[in-house]
């Protein structure tokens, strides 16, 4: 009677769950994507066919399968499926479950696959827990993160766990997924006189970004608010269900990912890409604040003196940034962005400034010419500080002919591109005027 109302109870409680839930499939085989960690041949799935699993941390944005993937892990190995959440469970039920796994292996000789969720929450005595029973075997860990495991886990946990990444689903995995969804009798939606149109399909495809949690969702909502039957599932009813695009955005990889993309499309000179990475970071939430940082670095870093009014533009959205705020300032930050992307690039400066401190820090300090050193004060004429300084503005073009340095050294090289064209006449003439 208790094994009756136990599936009854597991069968309602599968009936209840989303049809994201129910669609999980259960063999490596009926797996969709991840071609490069499960394809033939591939370590991880060498790894679960010759069962030797040990510590494996998933990493990858949500919706791309790392829990059907630890799910299938599990009953391929035919290990005991354990899940926690790191963002729910605390030192003591870590300790129990560990404890019961122990217990499972030592009277039934049952593996344990542990699978945590999010454990880049775990802090680091939490993460410490797990190293004593991943060494010994005791439990396969399966742990999964949206953030990057080399930054967001101990290194004790990394280096006895092999990293896999997981990518985004492309637009055919995720029309596969729709379509197994509109077909399965059991889970889905194959029972009912459902079809779905080839434009909603694409757009679904489009806007899930590769996450299929998103995509089954929209279809779900969709289906399940019409009740007439047959139904096709237009690309109206899929914009509807959809609603708004939620932006897949965080503080960790994604921030720096895109910030290091905006920064490089302008070093590259492409003002369309700089545009779009620009977009991204709006649209995500991204401090403003920091985009106008960024840009004023870059206007110095990689253009410079090629076009000096680059840093002048930085530093005017910067400030047009702070006095009109979101969502007018995009406009300035756009303006920026097509104007550094379009300039002259060089990064003489950042190479000259660079090169001079790794002098300062690495060789032997240069003392200050005697000529060149501070006399307004009383007692420096008696030192002899000051003496035989000639006044720049003495000279008939304003250059004295005098050794400003004490040795010779030349940092700033100017590239032949934009301004830095004219300065590098000039610089050649300044240079050999102070060497006479």
């Amino acid at each position: 009677m208790a094994d009756l109302l136990s599936a009854l109870r597991a069968a309602n409680i599968a009936k209840a769950a989303p049809l994201a839930a129910r669609m999980r499939p259960h063999r490596l085989a009926n797996y969709i994507g991840q071609e490069k960690v499960v394809g033939k041949g591939m370590l991880l799935r060498r790894l679960i066919e010759a069962d030797r699993l040990g510590s494996v941390i998933l990493y990858g944005p949500p919706g791309v399968g790392k829990t059907t993937l630890a799910e299938i892990i599990a009953h391929e190995t035919k290990r005991r499926f354990v899940e926690i959440s790191a963002t729910a469970s605390g030192v003591k039920e870590l300790r129990e479950v560990l404890e019961s796994a122990r217990n499972r292996l030592g009277e039934d000789g049952q593996r344990t696959c542990l699978f945590i969720d999010e454990i880049h929450r775990f802090n680091k005595a939490q993460q410490d827990v797990l190293l004593p029973d991943v060494e010994s075997g005791v439990i396969a860990l399966i742990g999964a993160t949206t953030h990057n495991p080399f930054f967001a886990l101990t290194s004790a946990l990394v280096s006895r766990s092999r990293i896999f990444e997981l990518e985004s689903l492309s637009r055919d995995d995720i029309a596969e997924v729709i379509r197994r969804a509109l077909s399965d009798r059991e889970h889905g939606f194959g029972a009912e006189q459902v079809s779905i149109a080839p434009d909603a399909l694409e757009f679904l495809c489009e806007t899930s970004d590769g996450d299929a949690r998103r995509a089954l969702g929209a279809l779900e909502i969709g289906l399940l608010s019409n009740s007439e039957r047959p139904l096709l599932y237009t690309l109206a009813l899929a914009r509807e269900s959809v609603q708004r695009k939620a932006i897949a955005y965080d503080s960790g990889d994604t921030h720096y990912d895109c910030a290091s993309a905006l920064i490089k499309s302008i070093r590259g000179s492409d003002a369309d890409a700089g545009l779009y990475w620009l977009a991204r970071m709006l649209e995500g939430g991204e401090d403003v604040r920091f985009l106008t940082r960024r840009l004023v670095i870059v206007a110095s870093e990689d253009i410079g003196n090629a076009e000096p009014r680059a840093l002048m533009i930085a530093v005017a959205a910067m400030q047009a940034t702070e006095f009109v705020g979101l969502p007018e300032c995009q406009f300035a930050l756009s303006q920026a962005v097509i104007y550094l992307a379009l300039a002259p690039k060089s990064n003489a400066c950042t190479v000259a400034i660079e090169t001079a401190r790794r002098d300062v820090q690495e060789k032997a300090v240069i003392p200050v010419p005697r000529h060149l050193q501070d006399k307004h004060y009383a007692g420096a004429e008696r030192l002899g500080h000051g003496q035989g300084y000639a006044y720049a503005h003495d000279a008939p073009d304003g250059i004295a002919a005098q050794d400003y340095l004490g040795v010779e050294k030349r940092y700033y090289e100017p590239t032949s591109r934009g301004y830095e064209r004219d300065l590098s006449d000039r610089i050649a003439e300044i240079r050999r005027r102070l060497s006479v």
